[in-house]
């Protein structure tokens, strides 16, 4: 089969099928898109790589649904609406059983998302996933990691963490291991995420900053404090944990929720005046909303081991040795 067959069959959409955001569409050089009147356009690429971002064993259709959730995180962590993406494709060989099933779980998170396919590239190499995703956001309304004003209430949305379990149930570090049922529920979290489109959506004009949670929550809100110039003080009893993050040592959910990767959760800061507003985005959303913090005007982050009390959160201070993922740092 050659690129173009390829792309014809597991690809190219029929006019009747999902959405119609592009003026031009997928077929010419450039496809030409137009955001809505008015409207700006939110952008954001992440690129997959087999071994480093995925195993060799994984599901190709969960693999499909991942590629594109990864970016809609994105666009929901900026409050934008999907309009479309690229999807730029490398594959060792044309395996027409997996490109079946990727581009099924893709294009389902597509239609369900209103995202349109609108071109991209099909090569040979090494397996690699690249896709740049697009959406619209009215002006002054998307979210940014600059916002942060002391006094906002730092929280988290669903349950970050399990995917991370997952992970370190594939490298065999768990004692004792993880049962059956167990497995299969983090293990769906770590290799088909849920992107929180809608609560992006519904933080609009309620949020102050926001970023999802890709690299860790420690790192991730690092890039928070260090954008908006602030600090921020996390109480550890406020911290959600799962089902089946309970059942572990303590000391392994901090790891798994604080430094664990792949959550694509998303983690904002709102001022403590809208607490019941947030909550009520959560809820429209269909999606829990933790409060685990406070943002201070002095610079960093320090951890409390208690719970959430009158000032804020409570507790000794303790030391933070959790680190988040870096690819060129880390093996």
């Amino acid at each position: 089969m050659g690129e173009f067959d390829l792309i014809a069959r597991y690809f190219q959409r029929a006019e009747s099928q999902g959405p119609r955001h592009a003026v031009v569409p997928n077929g010419d050089d450039c496809a030409v898109i137009a955001p809505a009147a008015g409207m700006q356009l939110a952008v954001s690429t992440d690129t997959m790589v087999e071994g480093r971002h995925f195993l060799s064993t994984v599901d190709p259709a969960r693999l499909g649904h991942k590629a594109l959730a990864v970016n809609l995180s994105d666009l929901s962590a900026c409050g934008a609406q999907p309009l479309a993406f690229t999807l730029a494709l490398t594959l060792p060989r044309v395996d027409e059983a997996w490109l079946a099933g990727f581009s099924s779980g893709l294009l389902a998170l597509a239609d369900e998302h209103g995202c349109e396919l609108i071109g991209g590239d099909t090569t040979a190499g090494p397996l690699a996933i690249g896709i740049t995703v697009m959406g619209e956001v009215p002006p002054g309304q998307a979210l940014l990691r600059s916002g942060a004003r002391p006094g906002d209430e730092l929280w988290v949305s669903g349950w970050p963490g399990e995917a991370r379990l997952a992970l370190e149930a594939f490298r065999g570090t768990l004692a004792p291991p993880l049962d059956g049922e167990a497995f299969e529920a983090v293990r769906l979290r770590m290799e088909r995420p849920t992107p929180r489109v809608a609560l992006g959506l519904a933080l609009r004009g309620l949020a102050t900053s926001a970023i999802d949670v890709s690299d860790g929550l420690l790192g991730d809100l690092g890039h928070v404090l260090r954008r908006s110039r602030v600090g921020a003080a996390i109480a550890l009893g406020a911290l959600p944990i799962s089902a089946w993050l309970a059942a572990r040592p303590p000391a392994q959910q901090h790891d798994c929720v604080l430094a664990g990767g792949d959550d694509y959760e998303l983690l904002f800061t709102a001022p403590a005046t809208r607490h019941a507003d947030v909550l009520a985005a959560g809820q429209a959303a269909g999606v829990p909303v933790h409060r685990i913090g406070l943002v201070q005007a002095d610079a960093g982050l320090r951890l409390r081991d208690g719970a959430w009390g009158a000032e804020g959160p409570q507790g000794a201070g303790i030391a933070n040795r959790w680190t988040s993922f870096d690819h060129f740092k880390s093996s």
